[in-house]
This record gives structure tokens, C-alpha cells and sequence, in this order.
């Protein structure tokens, strides 16, 4: 990498990766620290104008159609990989292989073997790479996660996480890479890799699993006419394809704490376009936060007089992990989404690069090791599944 300046590219030009593209844009307004220039390099997508577009709507001074090309330039310092499951190894290994700094998406890839490898590929790398689990940085998971390591919420008895989204609900959706593969590949690897991490990066580490249950609800879907990019709509055929994986997916959890906690997820639950919930219950309180309302936790303490009780709302502000100094307005009130995010994630991963102390207020992203531990953690309700929901032991180091 130059000392002067980080040039960015993104490869993968879908919803993600838009996302990604647009956070490059606005990292180095975060937080007080100062980067190094960035340079917004390319968009790469194997589906050209898809790149061509997101280039130009980004910024971005070109567009690829390949991950070679991304790899082979040398004005491109950082990558971030955003594309189908099944093509993370081979391109996160070549990228590492050419010296890139790369953040690449979740789940780390679409099998065990494959994450295990790229984990060693980062070890031995001279480059930074990271893994992007981006709800850690939304500032009400981090204040959850903050109120059961400080004690303020006692001894944790469960904790539980809901994602329900409704992107297939619609049996017209086209097929795509999102339907294939085996069970627990679907809804489970998709939206489920998320709540999954989640759940260890607030309860702790998950000592086994049970219940595992998969339910395919629409089994077959339309071919699509053309592209597909992410959770787009597109035009279809009458041709009808099978769908391999699930539509929904659930399972318990046993934290290592001695805690216990439930995980449900769903690409079919109609009505809830984005319907994350993580809910914290312990000896002195609860907590709970939701994804339709970003900047506000609820809050239940055992203090003061019985009758005088209740669940207090708190607007998230400049007291809270994320806000003061990161959003250009850091007060209660404000708002945010996930959208700011995927920026201070895209921040975290650029001070990283450029050499900049890790500052409390800002720490590193999750870890390749990170990523293959929820692998295994996604992996071990696949076989409680496949056990008619049998306990799963997951060891503490995998």
C-alpha cells in the first residue's frame, strides 16, 4: 500500500455491494482520527453494466468485470469481496495472494473446509482481513452487548434473536444462487449467520445446540429472464426451478455462561422486510433492541418502588458506542440505520489498514477465525436438523 493515499475497490455490485461502495464514501468523515487520502478505484460485477452503473453512481474512477483484474491492479490497496457464498475462497485467496487488504462478506463461505482455508491463507497473509458481521456496529447491539459485560443486567439467563424478512415470500421471486445448495444454506446461512453471531457476540460463546428445524415452504421457483442482483425483482420465465434450501429455520441455544436462548429466521415472513430483534433477559433487568426502531433500546431495571416499574424507552446518543464523534450529529434523536453501519465498519477496517491505534470507541472488525466459528455455529444446527432436532456439543475452540 502507498503511505500516501488507500485505493478501494469493491467486488460485487449487487444490494451489498452497494453498500459497501457507498461506506468508502463516507469513512473518512467519521470519527476524529484522520485517514490517509482514499481513492475510490472500482466496482467490479461479472455482469458489466451492473459494475458500469455502480462505479458511476459511487464515484468510483472505473469498473471491472472480473476479480483477476481487481487483483492484478496495482492502484487497488483494499477489496471488499461481495459476492455469492460459493465464490469467497477463490477470490479472497487470490486477493490475498496479490497482497490486498480484504474485507469480505458474511457468511465467510459456503462450506466449513473452504472458511478453515481461507482463515489459514489469512494467517499467513501479509495484509489485513477481516470479515464483515456489520449489526456489531449498529450502536444498540453494542450498548446490549455493553449492559451484559458491565453487570448492569446481572446474571444472563437468555438470550434470543429473531430475523424475519419477507424477500421471498412472494412464490414469483426468481431462482438464484440464494435457493440452491444444501439444507441450511437458505434463510439459515443468509439472514441466520447474522443472528447467529449475534447471539455469541452479546451471550458469549454457545456451548451446543438443539431443536434444529429447517421448513422449505415454497419449493419451487420461477428462472429469472435476466440478472439477478441481490433481493431485486426481476422479470421471470414460466420455466420453474427447484428450490434446495430452507425458507425458514430455528433452533436453541446453550451459552457456555449456562445461559440458554433461541434463534428463529425467515426469508418468508410476510410483512417484516427486515424484522431483526435481540432480546436480553438477566437478574436485574432486560434489554431489548429492534431493527425497524435503530436508535432506541428498551430497558427494564429492578429499581425503586414495585408500582413505580416499567420498560424505559432510551434514544440512543453521544453516550453510546458508535455516535459521539462517529454521526456528524452525535445527540439523541437523530437516527440511524444500517446503512451507517456498513460505514463505520468500511472505517474500522481502513484505520486497521492504514496502521491507525485500535481506539475503544472504534474496535476491530471480526477475524477470519471469527467467521469460521460461525461457520461451525451454523453448521451444528444443519446436523441437529438432520437429527430430528438432537443436541449439538460445538467445542470452544473450533
Amino acid at each position: 500500500m502507498s503511505t500516501n493515499d488507500i485505493g478501494v475497490a469493491v467486488i460485487g455490485a449487487g444490494m451489498a455491494g452497494k453498500a459497501h461502495a457507498a461506506a468508502y464514501r463516507t469513512a473518512p468523515t467519521l470519527f476524529q482520527s484522520v485517514l490517509p487520502p482514499v481513492r475510490l478505484v472500482s466496482i467490479a460485477d461479472a455482469y458489466e453494466p451492473l459494475a458500469e452503473a455502480g462505479a458511476r453512481r459511487f464515484g468510483y474512477e472505473r469498473h471491472d468485470t472480473s476479480w483477476q483484474s481487481i487483483a492484478e491492479a496495482d492502484d487497488i490497496d483494499v477489496v471488499s469481496v461481495v459476492v455469492a457464498n460459493h465464490l469467497h475462497r477463490e477470490i479472497v485467496e487470490g486477493l490475498l495472494a496479490a497482497g490486498k487488504h480484504v474485507l469480505c462478506e458474511k457468511p465467510l463461505s459456503d462450506t466449513i473446509e473452504s472458511a478453515r482455508a481461507m482463515a489459514e491463507a489469512a494467517r499467513t497473509a501479509s495484509t489485513v482481513a477481516r470479515v464483515g458481521f456489520t449489526y456489531r456496529r449498529a450502536p444498540g447491539v453494542a450498548f446490549l452487548r455493553q449492559l451484559v459485560q458491565d453487570g448492569t443486567l446481572g446474571e444472563i439467563f437468555h438470550v434470543s434473536g429473531r430475523y424475519l424478512t419477507d424477500y421471498a415470500a412472494d412464490p414469483n421471486t426468481a431462482i438464484s444462487w440464494r435457493f440452491k445448495g444444501d439444507p441450511g444454506s437458505g434463510a439459515l446461512a443468509d439472514v441466520g449467520s447474522h443472528v447467529a453471531y449475534l447471539t455469541e457476540f452479546i451471550g458469549g460463546p454457545v456451548a451446543s445446540v438443539s431443536g434444529g428445524r429447517f421448513a422449505t415452504v415454497i419449493p419451487q421457483r420461477p428462472k429469472p429472464l435476466g440478472a439477478v442482483s441481490g433481493h431485486g425483482v426481476t422479470a421471470v420465465s414460466d420455466e420453474l426451478d427447484t428450490v434446495e434450501n430452507d425458507d425458514y429455520a430455528t433452533f436453541s441455544v446453550g451459552y457456555a455462561s449456562g445461559a440458554a436462548g433461541s434463534v428463529e429466521v425467515s426469508r418468508v415472513a410476510a410483512g417484516f422486510a427486515n424484522g431483526l430483534v435481540l432480546e436480553v433477559y438477566g437478574s436485574k433487568g432486560s434489554a431489548r433492541w429492534e431493527q425497524h426502531t435503530p436508535s432506541e433500546v428498551h430497558l427494564f431495571l429492578h429499581e425503586g418502588p414495585a408500582d413505580q416499574r416499567g420498560e424505559r424507552r432510551i434514544l440512543l446518543g453521544g453516550a453510546h458506542p458508535y455516535v459521539a464523534g462517529g454521526a456528524p450529529i452525535d445527540v439523541q434523536g437523530v437516527g440511524f440505520g444500517q446503512n451507517e453501519g456498513f460505514a463505520v465498519q468500511a472505517r474500522a477496517f481502513l484505520d486497521e489498514v492504514a496502521g491507525l491505534p485500535e481506539a475503544d470507541s472504534l474496535p476491530r472488525n471480526a477475524s477470519f477465525d471469527d467467521g469460521v466459528r460461525n461457520m461451525v455455529l451454523l453448521d451444528s444446527v444443519a446436523q441437529s436438523a438432520a437429527q430430528d432436532g438432537a443436541s449439538v456439543s460445538i467445542p470452544a475452540a473450533v
